[in-house]
């Protein structure tokens, strides 16, 4: 089965995903952007570089690692594991279109299902925020490129998010990221098991 946990940062998506791999022998985790060797290095242009790139090129750099991340990492081990991705297309999607709003949602839908060889998330765990528990979290970290365009920014990925998942009818679940790590744990515990 393939699941995606995603949200905006500081949601505590990687902390469940790390609890998952210590307490699941038949989970294996990963990550987008960076899942991969090559990912790495996409992860490293994308997120640190200090130049900000154009819209085309960060786009189809996130559907490449996408499709490497698919290809090298999920397909190969979904007959007999869990693939948990800390991100996934529904977050590449809602990036997007928080970017640019003039583009057409299918169109990047059709784009992402591409880099998948037409395939789907089987279930989605979305990790919900808001202003006051970002604001706590983000506090001193230093921030990403992304993290840097500002937390009304990411509250409206967050948005983008919840509208891109009822568009492709993925079976999904959402998280209250206030609630504390074990609560959360058994809420997508039960979803994914149940």
């Amino acid at each position: 089965m393939y699941i995606l946990f995603e949200g905006i940062d500081t949601t505590g998506k990687s902390t469940q995903v790390e609890l998952f791999a210590k307490r699941h022998k038949n989970v294996v985790t990963t990550k987008e952007p960076g899942g991969t060797q090559v990912g790495t290095k996409l992860r490293e242009i994308l997120l640190e570089s200090d130049e900000k790139l154009g819209f085309n090129a960060e786009l189809f750099l996130f559907l490449a690692d996408r499709a490497e991340h698919y290809e090298k990492i999920v397909q190969p081990k979904l007959e007999n594991n869990y693939i948990i991705s800390d991100r996934g297309m529904i977050s590449g999607i809602s990036y997007a279109l928080a970017n640019h709003p003039e583009l057409d949602s299918n169109f990047l839908i059709d784009l992402n299902k591409f880099a998948l060889n037409g395939n789907l998330p089987d279930k989605v765990v979305l990790f919900q925020t808001n202003y006051e528990l970002i604001t706590s979290r983000l506090g001193n970290k230093q921030k990403d490129t992304i993290e840097k365009r500002g937390i009304k920014y990411l509250l409206h990925v967050q948005d983008l998010m919840k509208s891109t998942l009822n568009a492709l009818h993925v079976n999904y679940l959402e998280i209250d990221s206030s609630n504390t790590i074990e609560e959360i744990y058994k809420q997508i515990e039960d979803f994914i098991y149940g």
